[in-house]
């Protein structure tokens, strides 16, 4: 064999050994070369269940850019326009109606559940509770046991409610027409943790507090039900657009007026079936309340900036490696 066809078989096993390693390469990283674009809501708190998915989307390769903040249904929307990427906080029922006005199955991707078991309702001071025997948020129409919960001189209960936009607004001014507690609750709106940062200091005042929540939020943590506060019951099921139809009884035999939510990542259609390993990472990706809610305390004493959601999330990270590695691996098993 001459020197000539030497260099061209060496350089022929250079070539087939480039292209295993290009080829390996694109097996690692299938997100290479795509830009993705997160969106959560205003609530800083899903700041962290965000950036999870985005250090997974980073670890197959893809160019993930800062979260940007828009409210639920603008966020369904621009999703399915093709605007943004995904969102991690789409509550399955409590967000149902945005998910179907902004195209629905056609457009959008729901596969898997994120965090399970999300629970929303009315809460009193359990002191309150216990003195004047208040189990349920219908006792409110009697306007002596309305005027306990009184913050503003009125005369009428103040119930922390919740922000226009995010849906749960609507589930609230449902259950007073409902339950007719309009003349006696007024549903205080605005910014939701400046409301809660008033209700908290009003129960270490030892002042009577009523107001709604959800779990995963720090404010269970802080105002622990069964302890400090009582999840107050509903007299029967009433939800808004399905002409209460919809049984809201819990498992547990309570009822506090919403049924129980799956969080679910929700990504736009077209993106998930052109890059199936992300789609896979949002279908598997699996992360529990508690530790949403440790995360979310956290923020809630001061450890709220960027850097600080960044350290959590990478820490959560590291104690779970093995899983969030696994994740990833079944991502990059469904690119291939």
């Amino acid at each position: 064999m001459n020197k000539t066809s030497l260099i061209a078989r060496g350089l022929l096993a250079l070539g087939f050994v480039a292209f295993g390693i290009a080829a390996q390469a694109g097996s690692e990283l299938p997100g290479k070369g795509v830009t993705v674009l997160p969106l959560k809501s205003s609530l800083a708190e899903e700041a962290f269940q965000t950036l999870l998915v985005m250090r997974g989307l980073e670890k197959l390769g893809y160019t993930v850019e800062p979260m940007k903040d828009l409210e639920p249904a603008t966020e369904h929307l621009a999703i399915a326009n093709g605007d943004a990427t995904f969102m991690a906080n789409h509550w399955s029922l409590l967000h149902a109606d945005f998910y179907k006005n902004s195209g629905g199955d056609a457009k959008l991707s729901r596969k898997g559940v994120y965090s399970e078991g999300a629970v929303q309702g009315y809460l009193i001071d359990r002191k309150t509770a216990e003195q004047y025997n208040i189990t349920s948020i219908a006792q409110l129409k009697d306007p002596a046991i309305a005027k306990l919960f009184d913050a503003d001189g009125d005369g009428k209960a103040d119930l922390t409610g919740c922000n226009p936009g995010w849906g749960c607004e609507l589930a609230i001014e449902n259950h007073l027409t409902a339950y007719q507690l309009r003349d006696t609750v007024t549903h205080k709106q605005g910014s939701y943790a400046a409301l809660m940062a008033d209700t908290i200091a009003r129960f270490k005042q030892d002042k009577p507090i009523l107001y709604y929540t959800w779990t995963p939020y720090w404010v269970s943590a802080v105002l622990r039900p069964g302890a400090d506060v009582v999840w107050l019951q509903v007299p029967f099921s009433s939800s808004q657009g399905d002409g209460g139809s919809v049984d809201t009884q819990l498992p547990n035999g309570k009822n506090y007026g919403f049924q129980a939510n799956q969080e679910q990542i929700v990504a736009n259609k077209a993106f998930v079936e052109k890059n199936p390993a992300a789609g896979k990472l949002f279908e598997v990706m699996k992360l529990p309340i508690s530790d949403i809610n440790a995360q979310n305390l956290r923020m809630s004493q001061g450890a709220n900036t960027q850097q600080d959601v960044a350290r959590h999330t990478d820490g959560w990270i590291k104690a779970h490696q093995a899983l969030f590695d696994g994740w990833i691996e079944e991502a990059r098993a469904a690119a291939k």
